[in-house]
């Protein structure tokens, strides 16, 4: 009970501080030099997560949530901009995480996640970006103790095609689990739609301790190329992440990805996200296809969904073989729908206030039907969006 009545007030306090920086954000504007911009975001989710499975229930009281700040102004005949990037859900969430069925990645305990999504760290971004147009060229470079290299699509959280779904997609380590990469260095050069961005990045996945740092040697790197234009977003990316689960030493990890997103703002506003990561590991290719899709209308009214399909290491996650031995390794292939509806019960310009919720239904492979049988998920909550549309167009992030 401790634990629902400390999520529930973390996240009046949640609402309180994304507010009082919105409308502290005027004031620094006024105060600060003409060539500075100051930009705020955040999204909360506050409700009750049901996961029903053969055996076991899991369900929790629980806080999705995250709120960035950015600073850009020009400077050196280009453009600098600062951002920090910060969830509470070490606080908001159990310590094992929020209940997902056949959701794996990174730790607790040191033993692999199962059927649990695990909290981001407190610190999501930390970093610096600065741009400069040549000719017909424009060049990107990024340095972050926090951030996400050149690797998969926009992370789930920041996708137009996922705004109203608080729950991670099961092909989040095979898509854009780097997001929150504990040291980066990026460079990016672009002209008109394209682009071509590489980064070099600590490929280890944040550790149990979701309040600090993870530093440590650059020892891992990536390759995007992307394309925009209009409504239209494509990328293709790979990379070589070195050493990436702690539970696994010396395994390395080659990941490839390529997506294709449309998201078009009108009376009817419709965003479509389809992707596709490979993660190439010692004990085989594990592919993850996902579609989303996130439709308002009467510009209150959302519905969304999302469809996947995930290989994933269930049977036997973990584990160390010694050298020159490995054990064969049962891979599962699971399949996940979900359908959603929020509607927002206000109208103000600084915050969108929403109520929903969403079913998920699950294909079971046959070798794990004995231990899950037909499960299915379901989310009641509450969703607070600071501000009302998203800031961040324009941005270099």
């Amino acid at each position: 009970m401790s634990r629902i009545w400390r999520s529930g007030v973390l996240t009046i306090v949640l609402v309180l501080v994304f507010g009082g920086v919105r409308a502290a954000e005027a004031q620094m504007q006024m105060q600060m030099s003409p060539g500075w911009q100051w930009q705020t975001t955040g999204n909360v989710f506050a409700g009750a997560n049901y996961q029903y499975r053969k055996f076991t229930d899991f369900h929790a009281l629980e806080s999705q949530n995250w709120v960035m700040l950015a600073v850009q102004r020009p400077w050196a005949g280009g453009d600098l901009q600062l951002t920090s990037m910060l969830s509470f859900e070490p606080f908001t969430f159990k310590k094992i995480g929020s209940p997902q069925v056949f959701q794996t990645g990174e730790t607790f305990e040191g033993v692999p996640l199962i059927d649990y999504q695990h909290p981001h760290d407190l610190f999501t971004n930390l970093g610096t970006w600065y741009s400069h147009t040549f000719a017909e060229y424009r060049v990107l470079m990024n340095a972050a103790l926090v951030g996400a290299p050149a690797l998969g699509p926009q992370p789930f959280m920041h996708r137009p095609s996922a705004a109203e779904n608080p729950q991670a997609p099961l092909s989040h380590h095979s898509l854009d689990s780097t997001h929150i990469s504990p040291g980066v260095l990026t460079v990016a050069v672009s002209r008109d739609a394209f682009g071509l961005e590489t980064s070099w990045f600590r490929g280890r996945e944040p550790d149990e301790r979701r309040t600090d740092l993870d530093l440590g040697a650059l020892d891992s790197w990536s390759v995007r190329g992307h394309w925009k234009l209009a409504a239209w977003d494509a990328q293709v990316s790979g990379a070589h992440i070195t050493n990436p689960e702690i539970t696994e030493p010396g395994r390395d990890v080659a990941r490839l990805t390529a997506s294709v997103g449309y998201h078009r703002a009108g009376e009817i506003d419709t965003a479509v996200s389809v992707a596709w990561g490979q993660n190439r590991e010692a004990h085989g290719n594990l592919n993850a296809f996902l579609f989303e899709s996130n439709t308002s209308w009467l510009d209150r009214n959302y519905l969304y969904s999302r469809a996947e399909i995930a290989t994933k290491d269930i049977l036997n996650a973990g584990g160390y073989d010694p050298p020159g031995f490995l054990a064969p390794h049962q891979l599962s292939r699971i399949a996940a729908f979900t359908l959603g509806y929020t509607r927002d019960v206000n109208s103000g310009m600084r915050a969108r206030v929403g109520i929903g919720g969403d079913v998920t239904t699950y294909y079971v492979p046959d070798n794990l039907k004995e231990n899950y049988g037909g499960p299915v998920s379901l989310h009641l909550f509450v969703r607070v969006r600071f501000p009302a549309k998203d800031p961040m167009a324009g941005m270099n992030h």
